[in-house]
């Protein structure tokens, strides 16, 4: 475990690699002693500051979500960053690759709340009730860590490697569609790059938000009526370079889009 005078250096890192779109050596590979514990003090050090300047928080989002990514990173469960009112970008409004360092995008079925979950209690059937909506969304991801060079505890550290979110138009309830059988088919310049479905996400997507909703109670935070929850993606990461455009289709849940300039 690391002292908080270094827990507070390696945030002071984290935040200056984001601003300055200067990437920093592995946390993991400098300090080996860094646990989970520190990495999430880490990301709420950050997140906390952004907070005291006037950002809001508007949802979370899980990483690592599928098992193919928690064998790589040797886990047995998922990982969460924070969704902040900033990060959100539009399908009618083309985002500047040079805001980012590595940015990559990931295919995902948001959830939207229409009421507060449980905590630490907080089951599927708790999650189903309180969602609203489910959204066709694309996260934008990126990693302040050189090369996408990472391990557990340099995505936790760095929000869960979160950098950004759209959500389609499209919103379909719950009842109305089979959270766990939505294929979705992500397109670069019109080339199918990716393809995956819902299940991808521990076999349901409702795991990853209830499993959430558990952890972040132990961090004394609570999913709130209105909050956005992207749990996984369904495909694999794609890299996102100057005049891509990504358009990502999900059956039975419309589509959203994401230009780069």
């Amino acid at each position: 475990m690391l002292s908080d005078a270094v827990r507070t250096e390696l945030a002071d890192e984290l935040a200056r690699a984001e601003r300055e779109k200067v990437a920093i050596d592995p946390l993991v590979a400098r300090y080996p002693d860094i646990d989970v514990v520190d990495a999430y003090e880490i990301q709420l050090l950050n997140i906390r500051r952004r907070l005291d300047t006037g950002a809001r928080v508007v949802g979370h989002k899980v990483g690592l979500s599928s098992e193919a990514m928690q064998r790589m990173m040797g886990v047995d469960e998922p990982d969460y960053g924070h969704l902040l009112a900033e990060m959100e970008v539009y399908e009618d409004v083309p985002v500047e690759a040079g805001r980012y360092l590595f940015p990559r995008v990931e295919v995902e079925v948001g959830f939207v709340l229409g009421a507060d979950l449980p905590g630490a209690d907080c089951t599927e059937a708790d999650v189903l009730a309180a969602t609203v909506a489910f959204a066709p969304a694309i996260e934008l991801i990126d990693s302040r860590i050189k090369d996408w060079n990472i391990g557990l505890c340099d995505t936790i550290s760095d929000n869960a490697s979160s950098a950004g979110y759209v959500l389609g138009a499209q919103r379909v309830a719950p009842g109305d569609l089979d959270i766990k059988g939505i294929d979705a088919v992500l397109t670069r310049n019109d080339e199918v790059v990716a393809e995956g479905r819902s299940d991808a996400v521990l076999g349901d997507p409702v795991i990853a938000v209830a499993w959430l909703a558990r952890k972040v109670a132990s961090f004394g935070v609570r999913l709130k009526a209105g909050d956005i929850v992207l749990p996984g993606s369904c495909t694999r990461a794609i890299d996102a370079r100057p005049g891509d455009k990504f358009h990502a289709e999900f059956a039975g849940l419309g589509s959203v889009r994401l230009q780069f300039v």
